[in-house]
């Protein structure tokens, strides 16, 4: 390896396993979530995004197409973290329990192939938050994976709800990465053609979930929280002005005890933004302290080569190394390991 290491903290595995287990445990759950996916995505998307799996399918399961496409790409080392079709937002609390540990067993057992290579992510059944902290646990002291990745809603449950509070003071504590991926989009069907459910779902989602995190206070009750949004964390960044101004004027935004824009400082934004303006966009707002390398492995919607596309930037030298390994390097000497 170079001696600056180049991290992409946002990379993915696809579990064909997990998915047909879960489809035998919960045939009717399983049917219905796949309606509804149809529904948001609408039939062009839905056609299009299969045959994009089927293409990629080897670097999403296979150890080494992984490796391979990661040295094309001058990748030391990658984050993965399970495909966001494997949350199962719908599953009841046991399933949804069995459904955390084999992905954190099998996301573990993935990485374990090139531990000098890969770090991994586990998940959490976020529908069911009184299960978290175990599931949590799972991941970082039983499988010794660096954090958990996490959706940006499930059911009833916004990441400002109180009941989560055990979860990221646990998650606190272990100095855990919680990595805010969204999948699925509320908006469901306003957004079922020209692949709107992605290119405005996502960011959306993003965008929320990260103002449930700020507007709610949690980041004031859990200062230590690593939290790594994707998606550059959607369209909050760029419009933080708007958040900022809510919170001196109206009563019912003041749940924080800052303007809002002061705790982007406090959290990591991969850097899938697309283009780079919007990535020069990002560092001047949040600071290249807080922004990291990612390329949503191997799906469509990140870019073929995320290395060159940070350095298309034109960013200062060192905010380019702080991007490409330093700032993830940082994030993870700061966890507990098992």
């Amino acid at each position: 390896m170079s001696a600056h290491v180049t991290t992409d903290v946002h990379a993915h595995v696809l579990l064909p396993a997990l998915q047909a287990a879960v489809q035998g445990r919960a045939p009717e759950g399983f049917a219905d979530a796949q309606q509804l996916e149809a529904r948001r995505n609408g039939p062009e998307s839905l056609a299009a995004s299969g045959a994009m799996i089927r293409e990629r399918f080897g670097r999403l399961t296979d150890l080494g197409a992984r490796l391979a496409a990661m040295d094309a790409q001058q990748v030391d080392r990658q984050w993965v973290s399970a495909s966001p079709s494997h949350f199962y937002p719908w599953a009841e609390e046991g399933l949804a329990v069995w459904i955390a540990l084999e992905t954190n067993r099998l996301v573990a057992e993935h990485v374990a192939g090139a531990p000098d290579r890969l770090t991994g992510l586990g998940v959490v059944p976020l529908q069911h938050p009184s299960r978290l902290v175990e599931c949590l646990d799972d991941a970082v002291l039983g499988r010794g994976l660096a954090g958990v990745e996490i959706s940006s809603f499930a059911g009833d449950v916004e990441l400002s709800d109180e009941r989560l509070e055990p979860f990221w003071a646990r998650a606190e504590e272990l100095g855990a990465i919680v990595f805010l991926h969204p999948f699925g989009c509320s908006l469901d069907e306003r957004l079922d053609r020209f692949y709107l459910s992605n290119t405005v779902g996502q960011p959306t989602e993003n965008a929320v979930a990260l103002s449930h995190l700020i507007f709610s206070g949690v980041l004031d009750r859990h200062p230590g929280l690593r939290i790594v949004a994707a998606h550059g964390g959607g369209y909050l960044p760029t419009a933080i002005g708007r958040s900022d101004h809510a919170w001196r004027v109206r009563p019912e935004a003041h749940g924080c005890s800052h303007e809002p824009s002061s705790y982007l400082s406090r959290i990591w934004f991969d850097t899938v933004v697309h283009d780079p303006r919007g990535l020069r966009h990002l560092v001047e707002i949040v600071g290249a302290s807080q922004v990291l390398l990612g390329s949503d492995f191997p799906f469509d919607m990140g870019p073929e080569d995320p290395v060159a596309f940070v350095r298309s930037a034109a960013l200062d030298d060192d905010a380019v190394q702080q991007i490409l390994g330093g700032n993830a390097d940082a994030l993870l000497g700061a966890r507990v390991t098992p």
